[in-house]
């Protein structure tokens, strides 16, 4: 698969992966008892709500380019934590759900993926290059959600593996940590740079082949 091809067919797949990122972050938010996201109207599937440009869209294009999974970020879901039930737990529990997003769409992908093979051994031999091109992008939907998990589990600010992180270190330690959030994408871009999340990539191919592997022995 060529780049044009990988981001004419990742793009709409990574853009939906924001955005039920996203909508999770909110979503989880407003049933832990704060409204902040809704009433800024993030708690929705409309990617307009959620998308940043350079994030979303063009960090993952340079990532293409290199050959590296599709990675990057959407708008950060406004929260206020005081206004949890229980802080501690609402701010565990909204920082994962994002993740548990994705894992939920890797589970939809790989579903499709297995439904798409049955497909294409009745469909007509004229269908076959569509059942194809939607199976690559079933296919880009798996490693791309699994490279978002594993990308923001990364204990860096604003990253939501950071706010899970500080939840279960020594109060000493957590006020200090907390310190780093200001420079969060400073650190993020300097490792991008650096080519620091280079070790990502193996653990994500690593992660997603086997799945795919597993559902074509279950298929």
């Amino acid at each position: 698969m060529d780049t044009a091809q990988y981001l004419l067919l990742g793009l709409p797949v990574l853009l939906l992966s924001f955005t039920v990122h996203e909508f999770m972050h909110a979503y989880v938010a407003l049933r832990q008892g704060d409204d902040t996201a809704y009433m800024l109207g993030r708690v929705t599937l409309n990617p307009a709500s959620h998308i940043d440009p350079i994030g979303s869209i063009l960090f993952p294009a340079m990532g293409a380019l290199t050959g590296a999974p599709l990675l990057g970020w959407a708008r950060p879901v406004p929260t206020t934590p005081r206004n949890y039930r229980n802080f501690r737990r609402g701010d565990i529990l909204v920082s994962l759900a994002g993740i548990a997003g994705n894992a939920i769409l890797v589970v939809l992908f790989l579903t499709l993926i297995a439904v798409f093979v049955w497909v294409a051994r009745v469909a007509p031999a004229g269908a076959q290059e569509s059942l194809d091109i939607l199976q690559r992008m079933f296919q880009i939907g798996v490693v791309t959600n699994v490279g978002l998990i594993f990308f923001n589990l990364i204990p860096i600010p604003p990253l939501d593996g950071s706010r899970v992180l500080y939840h279960y270190l020594p109060p000493r330690a957590g006020a200090a940590f907390r310190q780093l959030d200001q420079y969060g994408w400073l650190m993020l871009w300097m490792l991008v740079i650096m080519g620091g999340f280079r070790f990502l990539g193996p653990v994500i191919w690593g992660t997603a082949g086997f799945l795919l592997g597993l559902v074509g022995l279950l298929v």
